[in-house]
């Protein structure tokens, strides 16, 4: 078993080169030692999300699938071999720069459900999400990946459906960009909106490479 010493080592050691990592590692170890997580814990599985005191854009997906968590890597996957396309950036600049964050609704895998994956525990984020936010002061937009992360922070202002008020990504601009899950699954929403990748992608990717380049 992983202990969460260990574990806090890994986690200055993947995140070499970024200063100010004391009070997330504070978070860290709080987060594995919350009675809601005690069972991942106890199996030496760390939360798995990525902050830092420069990051400007946050990228807020649903939960860890199960091979990254295994992995302990986030979107370690197809989906997240799409996502970086979208965005315009290698993995190394996904995984490493100090301008990009990563905090899912869920910071661990919540296992199999009958269609796909079981859905972000309830209250997770509204516990853990403002803490990681309010040490990450430079943020500028949070990429809301599917329907939970916008059901969250958009509350009232979502549209009637997932596919509207990805298509109205303009109204939640500059701090919000609303995105469908880049899941092969949605491969036949990405056919019937290709919009999508004409008008939301290319912005996108403009945004991406003035932060990560900057």
């Amino acid at each position: 078993m992983i202990s969460v010493k260990e574990t806090l080592l890994a986690e200055k050691i993947q995140c070499r080169g970024v200063t100010h990592l004391t009070i997330f590692e504070k978070i860290r170890a709080e987060i594995m030692a919350d009675p809601m997580n005690r069972a991942y814990t106890e199996q030496g599985i760390p939360p798995l999300f990525k902050a830092t005191k420069d990051a400007r854009i946050v990228v807020v997906g649903q939960a860890p699938g199960r091979k990254a968590q295994e992995t302990r890597l986030v979107w370690n996957d197809p989906s997240g071999d799409r996502l970086r396309n979208w965005l315009g950036i290698t993995r190394k600049q996904f995984y490493e720069s100090k301008y990009i964050a990563h905090i899912p609704m869920d910071f661990y895998y919540p296992g199999q459900g009958k269609s796909g994956d079981n859905p972000p525990r309830k209250g997770f984020a509204k516990k853990w999400h403002p803490r990681l936010l309010a040490e990450m002061p430079k943020v500028e937009t949070m990429l809301l990946v599917g329907g939970y992360a916008q059901k969250y922070y958009l509350g009232e202002r979502r549209k009637e459906t997932l596919t509207e008020t990805v298509r109205s990504f303009r109204e939640y601009l500059p701090e919000y960009l609303p995105l469908v899950h880049p899941s092969p699954r949605n491969i036949g929403w990405f056919k019937r909106n290709p919009w999508f990748e004409q008008e939301l992608i290319p912005m996108l990717r403009e945004f991406t490479s003035r932060v990560v380049m900057s």
